[in-house]
């Protein structure tokens, strides 16, 4: 038996294409060189007027967006949680072109059903949905591998909405992949989570790299208790 699953001038000082909202993006300069082993923690945040992403309509605009996503073949979005503000990703791409094809494909399609699931009196909203460029850090080490897992996962936690909202009442966050991931401490040896009826998971692709699949365990299993601390980035030893 399954366990249970719940309870954007010229050259000058200035010029360039503003942050839409108080946070900046990712700083205007080419990005690092990538290859197909690398593994990415990327983050997309959206306007203040799009509001609390963590709805049901807006989780159902960002899974129609993960299946769009899910048909590349050399882009992959391992994990995504989806928090009040911002979505987390866990990323593969076979080179930066690769990456910059396969976000700018996400964010385009998150925009326009999200933009559709906000309709007020009939009428679709209009106008951005994305802050600004998204920011993306490399994984390049076990132990981060397994802090950015921890973190993206378990965020949730970490804002208290395991507390209060819609996600009060599991045992992992239902707006993020948490149901799909298979390393929970707490499923070792046992059975796979029972998917409650009428919840549809959100689609992601399995991950090829290593410090995705195996290289992250040798820091420990994550626990669905797990809380993670600073933000990811602060931390040495990327």
């Amino acid at each position: 038996m399954q366990q249970e699953l719940f309870t954007h001038g010229g050259k000058r000082k200035g010029a360039g294409r503003k942050p839409k909202s108080g946070h900046g993006g990712m700083p205007h300069r080419q990005r690092g060189e990538l290859d197909e082993r690398a593994a990415l923690h990327v983050t997309l945040r959206t306007v203040d007027e799009v509001g609390n992403l963590r709805r049901g309509c807006v989780y159902k605009a960002v899974r129609a967006a993960s299946i769009t996503a899910a048909r590349r073949a050399e882009f992959r979005i391992c994990h995504l949680s989806v928090q009040h503000n911002h979505i987390h990703l866990l990323v593969e791409a076979k080179n930066a072109e690769v990456l910059a094809s396969g976000m700018q494909g996400f964010q385009i399609s998150a925009a326009r059903h999200i933009n559709t699931a906000l309709q007020v009196n009939g009428r679709r909203r209009r106008g951005s949905v994305f802050a600004d460029r998204y920011h993306v850090v490399v994984i390049r080490s076990p132990r981060y591998a397994r802090h950015v897992l921890a973190y993206v996962l378990c965020n949730f936690r970490k804002h208290r909405e395991d507390q209060h909202g819609p996600a009060r009442s599991w045992l992992v966050d239902p707006f993020s992949t948490a149901v799909l991931f298979a390393g929970w401490k707490e499923l070792e040896g046992q059975p796979p989570w029972r998917i409650p009826p009428g919840y549809e998971p959100l689609v992601v692709t399995a991950a090829q790299s290593w410090l995705l699949t195996a290289g992250w365990k040798r820091h420990g299993a994550i626990s669905i208790h797990e809380v993670p601390g600073r933000r990811v980035g602060e931390r040495s030893g990327r």
